[in-house]
């Protein structure tokens, strides 16, 4: 029979309620792929085999009894390691918060979990999310699947990592400034950013509230929006109070035509210092891609973009330094032992406990909320944040989305970026979107000739029209895979067939 990455969350999830397959042999398949293909990738903090069996079983006794199942019975996923989950440690990848055992669950893994969903682990990250290629764990670093010398992208590194190797279906990241979409460009899936307020955020390890946004990773957009199905069900959360009701089927329209949708393009990026040939052409693929399917393109403008990286870098610091400032080894957290008072212990705990880019965060973040400076950035970065936004609503009265790229260059190679502003500004094309909280997708058009890593674009729409996002994003994947340049649902190669067979 099939490995296990050679089936879609719906092909599972249809498997296993025709009985062609159990959740069970799903599961062991799953753990069985973890164990074989981890060593390479490196995605996970902590695995939950027992998690995982149990609610498999779970899933298998409810069709024993005819019970109806949910739309991802038996999917194996995994959750970024800010996620609250009972029975697992939720440590944001730092020595802070090494040994906290998770007292409650977190309302997106919960929903993924009501739709029959297997939870199979919490994936590494860049420590507290912050950074872009998940160097800044405090455990280990994720490795690329399609080139182990080189970066998974981050912060949600390990979810994107995980998915394209083959060892999850579906996996949850966050995204504060890109976090989703350059990961899964850098890995060769697809990730969505959904518009913020899509998702709920409770029990999700807060780094800028005003910029987060949980989404899902999966090898195909079919997979995405399944997940995307799932996260909203329900409806509002109450214990979030951004979370909005979302009454939308994100599969329904998905093969609908995209004859007469209009997608928008920004004639200066292609121009923008670092954009690399490569990531050019593969916008130039999905453009015709697109244009084969009777989708016009127009050109639009963001006049205030380039002035996201330097917003995003006074609002985000800001509202992590306060999001932070909890960690204080007194409540839970790393405690520097031996010390003779709590100033002290409160110093050395946070001193100890927060890896270099978290202390710069924070300390960027105390200097930015200090008496006489405030004034000077934060006002203007809410100022900017306004235009921005203004910019992105009258782009969209003429489009009904826009495609970009995610990143400048695909994945670099481990230390070749070390310099903290020049990983900063690798984000330059997903930040906009987060300071303005519009929904974006990743999707793969193809490889680099040479290197054969993965090329991405970046589709971005209206707020709350993430259904209408991933139809365009379906038709990009449509016209790539007619041209074999990219075949959906890929695993990377060095990884197929390792482990994960159903017998």
């Amino acid at each position: 029979m099939a490995n296990i990455d050679q089936l879609s969350a719906r092909q599972i999830a249809a498997g296993i309620a025709a009985g062609d397959f159990s959740a069970t042999e799903v599961a062991r398949a799953t753990l069985d792929a973890i164990d074989v293909r981890e060593d390479g990738v490196q995605a996970f903090l902590q695995v939950s085999a027992d998690l995982a069996l149990e609610a498999a079983a779970k899933t298998d006794a409810r069709r024993a009894a005819g019970e109806e199942l949910g739309p991802l019975a038996g999917v194996p996923v995994a959750f970024k390691d800010n996620m609250h989950l009972i029975g697992t440690r939720t440590t944001c990848a730092s020595r802070m918060l090494e040994n906290y055992e998770s007292t409650f669950t977190a309302t997106c893994v919960q929903r993924m979990i009501c739709a029959g969903a297997t939870p199979v682990g919490k994936t590494n990250m860049d420590e507290f999310a912050f950074g872009s290629s998940t160097e800044s764990s405090a455990f280990h670093r994720t490795n690329n699947p399609w080139d182990t010398s080189r970066v998974p992208g981050g912060s949600s590194g390990g979810s994107a990592a995980a998915v394209a190797a083959g060892e999850v279906t579906l996996s949850l990241g966050s995204d504060t400034g890109g976090s989703i979409r350059q990961p899964a460009s850098f890995c060769g899936v697809v990730g969505l950013k959904p518009t913020y307020g899509a998702v709920s955020r409770y029990g999700v390890v807060a780094f800028g509230s005003s910029l987060d946004q949980v989404g899902p990773f999966g090898r195909s957009v079919e997979d995405v929006a399944l997940a995307m199905n799932a996260l909203v069900a329900g409806g509002r959360d109450t214990l979030d109070s951004t979370s909005q009701e979302l009454p939308v089927d994100f599969v329904a329209q998905l093969e609908d035509s995209a004859e007469g949708m209009r997608v928008g393009i920004i004639p200066a990026l292609m121009e923008h210092e670092g954009l690399s040939a490569e990531v050019r052409a593969g916008l130039g693929r999905a453009r015709a891609a697109l244009e084969d399917q009777g989708v016009q393109i127009v050109e639009v403008d963001l006049p205030n973009m380039a002035s996201a990286i330097a917003a995003y870098y006074v609002i985000g610091p800001s509202e992590a330094f306060s999001n932070l400032a909890r960690f204080d080894g007194v409540r839970f957290g790393y405690q520097e032992p031996g010390c003779a008072t709590l100033a002290e212990q409160t110093a050395l705990s946070r001193a100890h406990g927060f890896g270099a880019e978290a202390k710069r965060r924070q300390m960027l973040g105390a200097y930015l909320l200090a008496a006489g400076v405030y004034d000077k950035y934060y006002y203007p970065a809410q100022q900017v944040r306004t235009l921005i936004t203004q910019d992105y609503r009258n782009a969209y009265q003429s489009c009904d989305a826009i495609m970009l790229p995610c990143a400048p260059t695909t994945a670099w190679r481990f230390g070749e970026v070390s310099d903290p502003t020049q990983m900063y500004a690798s984000d330059l094309f997903t930040i906009s979107n987060n300071i303005a909280g519009n929904g974006g997708v990743s999707v793969p058009v193809g490889r680099e000739e040479g290197t054969g890593m993965p090329l991405a674009v970046q589709l971005q729409g209206p707020a709350f029209a993430d259904h209408t996002l991933l139809r365009v994003a379906r038709a990009v994947e449509r016209g790539i895979a007619g041209t074999d340049a990219f075949v959906p649902g890929t695993v990377a190669p060095a990884f197929v067939g390792k482990g994960g067979e159903l017998a």
